[in-house]
């Protein structure tokens, strides 16, 4: 597996698409993986922060990113997939089964949070609520519990 690799492949399964603050879509995912890489995560954990909205946000499919990382990592995308009409309480529980999914989860939230100052306040005010009822709970005894908090106090601050 090899991370530069995904992060070309990446590149072109996003193509043009942009984020809401009008960066490239890819470098969300980037910078998850470096959050990753930073907290010391391994390579699988990294290689999931990648790749884990490839399912919602590109015409990747599962069997692709098995084939660019291995099936654990696909598994973990999978969980972290949101499926049209999905209940965020069973999403939530799913994701609290699985620590890897969890830790990606959370800096994937960290980067969202982040990068959330520069979207309009309607926006930020639905990510502050959703992060408070959903994120903080299950940042709680992880690494990125100190982080949440105060990438969630910055953007209630920015209101």
């Amino acid at each position: 597996m090899d991370l530069n690799e995904i992060k070309e492949m990446l590149k072109k399964e996003y193509g043009n698409q942009k984020r809401r603050q009008g960066t490239p879509a890819y470098s969300h995912p980037f910078g998850v993986a470096e959050i990753l890489k930073k907290k010391g995560f391994n390579q699988d954990y990294q290689a999931a922060g990648l790749l884990h909205d490839t399912l919602e946000d590109t015409n990747m499919t599962y069997e692709e990113i098995v084939k660019i990382s291995n099936a654990e990592i696909a598994e973990i995308v999978k969980l972290l997939t949101k499926e049209k009409g999905y209940i965020m309480q069973n999403y939530w529980n799913e994701i609290m089964k699985d620590e890897k999914a969890r830790i990606v989860k959370l800096a994937d939230r960290l980067h969202n949070l982040t990068e959330a100052v520069q979207t309009d306040k309607d926006f930020r005010r639905k990510y502050i609520k959703e992060t408070e009822e959903w994120y903080l709970e299950m940042a709680k005894g992880t690494c990125f519990e100190n982080d949440l908090n105060k990438a969630l106090q910055n953007l209630i601050d920015s209101l």
